[in-house]
């Protein structure tokens, strides 16, 4: 790894690219996006395979992201002593790439564990409203052009 390091380095240095460990870390956590959407298209597909009036494949995906997010969150941050990277890339690349929904669950119990009980129900009001409130618009807008 830490050969990978140097030659970023020397790439920095010359200005091309941003300090070696960053570009490292992005691309680590680009990977481990990939790795998530792919696993969300796969699960999404096994469970919408018995035909599907309700997107229960997205349900299933949403709400297995917030379990991971949940239990890798824990043992990630609080049993056991990981490197900030590997949770950085398990926790916003693979998960995040697997389901948005689960960062959003995170925040909003983060902000019920910290007594924050109107911010969490603004989250939650805000993102659900705003978000089918936000389709409707882009879809709206799209099929006036």
């Amino acid at each position: 790894m830490e050969r990978i390091y140097q030659k970023f380095a020397l790439l920095a240095a010359l200005g091309v690219l941003p300090e070696g460990r960053i570009i490292v870390k992005l691309l680590l956590i680009g990977l481990a996006g990939f790795i998530g959407t792919v696993g969300r298209y796969w699960m999404s597909g096994v469970v919408a395979r018995r035909g599907e009036t309700f997107p229960f494949g997205t349900l299933v995906v949403n709400l297995v992201g917030c379990f991971l997010v949940g239990l890798l969150f824990y043992l990630l941050q609080e049993r056991f002593l990981v490197n900030p990277t590997v949770r950085t890339v398990v926790m916003i690349g693979l998960l995040g790439g697997f389901t948005t929904f689960s960062s959003f669950g995170l925040q909003t119990f983060t902000l019920l564990q910290e007594g924050e009980y109107a911010l969490a129900a603004l989250n939650v009001t805000a993102s659900n409203l705003g978000g089918v409130l936000l389709v409707w618009v882009g879809h709206t807008l799209a099929k006036a052009l």
